[in-house]
């Protein structure tokens, strides 16, 4: 059995994808090998792919829609994504403004799924923090209007929760042409509203992060309006909570949050200066045929399949 090359074109590279047929055993002669014509281009790697990426292929984090949790470990940075759910980046910004979060704690880490953090009392007569300039409650903002200001790269391979799934503005995303609607998915790192039943009762001042398998069941049941981009170690490796959905049940379990704050208020000095990976790009569009095929000389039965959640967006 012999190795043969089929060439696959996608925008900005040139792809090998291997096919195998079996051949009449003989020996190998000049002529035959002549036959084969010039050798292609080897295919691409994330890593050959981000080393040939131009300074134009990357952007800049926004400091006014970016968050700072600021832990005893270190420093998780959240970048918001108010284009998909505005009044929530707006709301939780307020919160953060006023110092709503200063003070209070991780209530929740569940092994494969979550962390979230606020005031565990909540809306209470004992709560510990009372809201004071940001809304009590919000529209839910599970999903929005598809529009000329959402750039979509699809994904190539099909997904069993939404119609379309692909990256739009830097964020892992799915949407349904027929109902005209997009939203962004439960993908690791995602940042998301913790609610009651009451699809109106989050309204930020409880929050959660994905630290899991991709908990795609909760597409468009909550707000998702942002992303990790660095420090997600520092929420995934805290202990996981002995309670029921795996809160904490005392109180020395509890991680105090030293502050969240808007990057924007931070003195330049401070801040952590990142650039994320756009995803409006042919730079891009060949990571995600890398991802896809994953040709590097360690896979020896690579799928040739991605789903949304499996190609992280590179952050520098």
């Amino acid at each position: 059995m012999s190795q043969r090359h089929r060439v696959i074109t996608r925008p900005g590279r040139t792809l090998i994808a291997l096919s195998f047929t079996v051949l009449a055993a003989g020996p190998v002669t000049a002529q035959t090998a002549s036959a084969t014509g010039p050798q292609s281009p080897p295919s691409p790697t994330t890593a050959s792919v981000l080393a040939a990426a131009s300074a134009w292929d990357w952007r800049p984090i926004d400091p006014e829609n970016t968050l700072y949790l600021e832990l005893a470990t270190g420093r998780v940075v959240i970048e918001m994504a108010p284009t998909f759910a505005p009044e929530h980046a707006k709301n939780v910004k307020a919160l953060a403004r006023e110092g709503y979060f200063d003070g209070l704690s991780i209530i929740r880490v569940q092994d494969n799924y979550v962390v979230q953090w606020g005031d565990a009392e909540g809306d209470s007569p004992t709560a510990r923090r009372e809201v004071r300039t940001a809304k009590t409650s919000l529209p839910p903002e599970f999903d929005r209007a598809i529009g000329a200001d959402l750039p979509f790269t699809p994904s190539p391979d099909g997904d069993v929760y939404a119609p379309q799934t692909g990256w739009s503005m830097g964020f892992p995303a799915a949407r349904d042409p027929k109902s005209g609607r997009t939203w962004l998915v439960h993908c690791y790192g995602a940042l998301g509203t913790a609610r009651g039943n009451d699809p109106t009762s989050g309204n930020g001042s409880q929050l959660f992060v994905v630290i899991g398998h991709s908990p795609r069941h909760l597409d468009r049941n909550d707000a998702v309006f942002g992303r990790v981009v660095k420090g997600i170690e520092l929420l995934s490796t805290l202990p996981r909570g002995t309670g029921p959905l795996g809160f904490y049940e005392k109180p020395e379990q509890l991680v105090v949050i030293r502050s969240v704050k808007v990057a924007a208020d931070v003195p330049a000095a401070d801040r952590t200066p990142l650039q994320v990976l756009r995803t409006d790009t042919a730079t891009f569009k060949s990571l995600i045929a890398a991802r896809q095929t994953r040709l590097e000389e360690w896979f020896k039965n690579p799928t040739g399949r991605i789903e949304v959640c499996n190609v992280p967006i590179p952050v520098k």
